[in-house]
């Protein structure tokens, strides 16, 4: 498996860069530097730490990619063994997180090339939804769709509800059910907590096509939560 060394064109760097420039080493990621540390050092326990922490939302990401969970945890495999190939040149310009990430969709990307069975994931015709993201029934018939024209305004949502583990259940669920692209996207901004700038330069799409899918999939869940909640509150 060839990943990049700093400075090789069309590859993803192990050193921890990312698309953004920065000038502090992961601030706020002290336990992640500990891990790097210990995996330096060949702790065991380390690595599975990462992997216990980070597995799930990595085959994610290369499912977004490929066309079968099998070839995307495939995918992920080889992404681990990049991680421990690169742990050592590792720079922390980027999180942690963001450069195996990184890593993660560039093993995919390879991977797909070599089988012919690469998806385009900036290809939103792919999510088979190109219709507006709020059903447009729910506006006034008369005027411009803004933020005080609704027929049928979201219902408020008590902090109490919203944090059970029944609701945050039902979520994840919801979550799970969305196209994959807009799941990855999803995942990466509001489960993994990523940024914009990092959601892009991991996927490798623009700011316009992440916002878009972004939006499709907060929608489509919100939506659902609003029909789960109003039945609860029937009872």
């Amino acid at each position: 498996m060839e990943l990049q060394r700093r400075g090789e064109p069309g590859e993803v760097p192990l050193d921890g860069t990312t698309t953004r420039s920065t000038t502090s080493a992961m601030p706020g990621h002290r336990d992640e530097w500990e891990l790097v540390a210990a995996l330096r050092s060949g702790d065991e326990a380390a690595f599975q730490a990462l992997v216990k922490r980070y597995h799930r939302a990595m085959v994610r990401i290369a499912r977004a990619y490929l066309s079968s969970d099998a070839i995307a945890e495939d995918a992920v495999q080889e992404a681990w063994l990049g991680v421990l190939k690169g742990i050592d040149g590792f720079e922390g310009r980027a999180s942690v997180k963001s450069w195996i990430f990184r890593i993660t969709a560039y093993c995919a990307k390879s991977r797909g090339a070599r089988e012919g069975r690469l998806v385009p994931l900036s290809s939103l015709e792919e999510d088979g939804d190109d219709g507006p993201a709020v059903d447009p029934d729910r506006f006034q018939p008369e005027g411009a769709r803004y933020a005080n024209n609704w027929s049928q305004p979201p219902q408020p949502w008590s902090d109490e509800r919203l944090v059970a583990a029944e609701t945050a259940a039902f979520a994840k669920a919801e979550i799970e059910r969305l196209p994959i692209r807009q799941r990855t996207v999803m995942t990466l901004r509001d489960v993994e907590g990523l940024d914009c700038d990092e959601v892009c330069a991991i996927l490798g799409i623009s700011e316009g096509n992440q916002r878009v899918l972004l939006h499709r999939a907060r929608a489509k869940v919100r939506a659902a939560l609003e029909r789960y909640l109003g039945k609860g509150s029937r009872r």
